[in-house]
């Protein structure tokens, strides 16, 4: 077949962008393909300073982001009202100040002069209204509250006080530096982020997600459960080249849902499983979304070794969900599809095959230890000429520019979110309070590891509520992962553990984006799909803590702890699909669920290694009383 079945999401309220036309549609496109050109230029011959290309970024993002995202869910979607258009030039203008003058600023050793201060009010103000618009009001009060705390510290209690912050000094810090508006997550955005949504843009537009989709459905989409475990494997794809929850979920979810509701899925089942593949897709190198980059920022380990370290976890929680979803299947009798309603795998490759040399050459650039600003530029420029080798994967000029607009675009959340947790980042650094917040979670699990891990969960799934992973993972990396490594865990480690439950927040109950999204296409109660997801993920929320109670399943540690505790984790990982499923050759009894429960039980005693094998040992007697009795029914394969 050509084409699989699409669906059409009615209920997705997370899409608030204008459908422009006319000027506004111009002027966005010019502004945005002059700002890729500007960053692939500068990705691969510029020289310019660092908070040059950070103000440059935020200029001509911002600017885009007013007249994209109207002031109001309500608002007109075909119009651009005359005060978009003035904040979109202000911001623009703030952008560009410090471009132009930056010489002159560091000449003045970071002192302001009276324009910088209204200019820095005006930009603080615009970011928190793009915030509101783009993001939400979540990350808005988080950023606001910081505010309040800089200027009130003389009347916090003791022991988060401070002296207090005059305006001016909030400025210096959050306008004319590197450590507020235009600091380290911002550097993010505008050097790797932008690039890797730009080579997403363009595979995506040439035919690449197709490809995803086409061979997803193809490799799986007969056997049990079909439709499911085509979800599974093309959201890791699809996660692979975005990295971003939400988006993965629109991008595979209008085929994979619709086709899980034909072929005997419930509408909350349909959406939860795709929310829940499309949150792994935000671990799966190597995009990883911004997070990853931040992550390498904080912790100085290369990006291209954080990438390595963390693909045996990834794929293992695919796996949870692969297993999961085949029990699934088999325990409500569910079939796959038909071949001649799926795409030919072979075929698939034979015409946009080619299309994955830039996703290997990328990948294989980062291993070699290029930097991901480079490897990605080089990656941008190969998919441009191997996309000209056929002619239904060469794009027009139309076709580029649209990828440019769309690359541009697709950014805008990301350096949103980045503003505000360059604010956030900038406070906590000029009050200290990251320190002390550091010894208040080390008090309050009185130094044990695992009441910590507790406590910073908590956090970083709260945190994670309604905000961007990477704004997330900012907060996280700078009051919780100290803490962390404070206990002797491996900075790694513990930079993974937030990173992994920043992103989980997007199907944690209450507020799961990606839940919510999945939940607008199947047209499923938004609620209930959220709770499905976190049962279906549910792999995700022990392997943070495998990854520090027994680090070498990072590649820390001698070859012979690395096998063995990999080896481990796949037992854990394995017995675990079959607790929370239920189900084996047949439906289990509660008593062999909790047999099956053992591995997990061991990891979080933390017992000596002669308890593993005693956890196998019971999970192996598990599966063989699993065997008794009368099989669940097998289906059409």
């Amino acid at each position: 077949m050509d084409e699989l079945p699409q669906g059409k999401a009615k209920k997705i309220v997370l899409n608030n962008k204008r459908e422009l036309t006319g000027a506004p549609f111009i002027v966005v496109t010019v502004v945005a393909v002059a700002g890729v050109l500007f960053q692939l230029y500068n990705a691969g011959f510029g020289t310019l300073a660092e908070i040059q290309v950070r103000s440059m970024h935020w200029a001509y993002i911002s600017l885009i982001a007013f007249l994209i995202y109207p002031p109001f869910s309500r608002s007109a979607r075909n119009k651009v009202w005359v005060v978009d258009w003035v904040l979109a030039a202000a911001t623009f203008a703030s952008g560009l100040y410090v471009y132009i003058f930056w010489l002159e600023i560091a000449g003045r050793l970071g002192f302001t002069i009276p324009r910088e201060v209204v200019f820095g009010v005006i930009t603080v103000i615009l970011v928190l209204e793009l915030m509101r618009r783009v993001v939400g009001w979540p990350l808005v009060i988080t950023v606001g509250i910081f505010i309040a705390y800089a200027f009130l510290g003389p009347y916090m209690p003791m022991i988060i006080i401070h002296r207090g912050i005059t305006l001016e000094g909030l400025i210096r810090t959050l306008y004319i530096s590197t450590d507020g508006i235009f600091g380290m997550p911002m550097g993010i955005s505008a050097s790797f982020v932008i690039l890797f949504i730009i080579f997403g843009a363009f595979l995506q537009e040439s035919g690449g997600g197709k490809l995803f989709t086409d061979v997803a459905f193809g490799m799986v989409g007969r056997s049990t459960g079909g439709p499911a475990k085509a979800s599974v494997v093309s959201s890791g794809l699809v996660g692979m080249i975005s990295g971003a929850a939400v988006a993965n979920v629109v991008t595979t979810g209008v085929f994979t849902i619709p086709l899980m509701k034909k072929t005997g899925y419930t509408k909350t089942s349909a959406a939860a499983i795709e929310a829940a593949t499309s949150t792994a897709g935000q671990i799966m190198p190597p995009v990883m979304g911004a997070a990853a980059f931040m992550m390498a920022e904080f912790t100085g380990i290369p990006y291209a070794t954080i990438a390595l370290s963390v693909v045996f976890v990834a794929v293992l929680n695919f796996v949870f969900l692969f297993v999961y979803v085949h029990l699934l299947a088999k325990k409500n009798g569910l079939k796959g599809m038909s071949a001649d309603m799926l795409p030919s795998v072979f075929q698939s490759l034979k015409e946009r095959g080619h299309l994955l040399i830039p996703l290997f050459v990328l990948i294989g650039l980062l291993i070699v230890g290029r930097s991901p600003g480079s490897s990605v530029f080089w990656a941008i420029i190969l998919i441009m000429g191997i996309s000209t080798l056929r002619k239904n994967t060469r794009m027009s000029p139309k076709q580029f520019v649209r990828a440019m607009r769309n690359g541009a675009i697709n950014a805008l959340p990301v350096a949103v979110a980045c503003a505000g947790a360059g604010i956030i980042t900038g406070i906590i650094g000029i009050t200290g309070v990251g320190l002390r917040f550091t010894s208040i979670l080390v008090s309050l699990s009185g130094g044990y590891l695992t009441l910590l891990l507790v406590l910073a969960m908590i956090a970083a799934i709260i945190i994670g509520m309604g905000l961007p992973t990477s704004a997330a993972y900012a907060i996280l990396a700078i009051l919780t992962a100290p803490a962390i490594v404070h206990l002797g865990v491996p900075p790694l480690s513990a930079h993974f553990f937030i990173l992994f439950f920043g992103c989980l927040s997007t199907i944690t109950p209450p507020v799961g984006l990606s839940s919510f999204a999945a939940a607008g296409i199947a047209e499923a109660n938004p609620m209930k799909t959220c709770i499905e997801s976190f049962r279906i993920g549910f792999a995700g929320y022990i392997l943070p803590f495998a990854a520090v109670f027994r680090p070498s399943i990072l590649l820390i540690g001698t070859p012979f702890e690395i096998v063995f505790n990999m080896s481990f984790t796949v037992v854990l990982v394995i017995s675990l699909v079959f607790a929370i499923s239920g189900v084996v050759y047949r439906k289990l009894e509660i008593y062999e669920r909790i047999l099956f429960l053992a591995p997990t039980i061991i990891l979080f005693l933390q017992l000596p290694i002669m308890f593993d094998f005693v956890a196998v040992g019971i999970v192996i007697i598990a599966f063989l009383l699993s065997r008794r009795g009368r099989p669940v029914e097998a289906v059409a394969r």
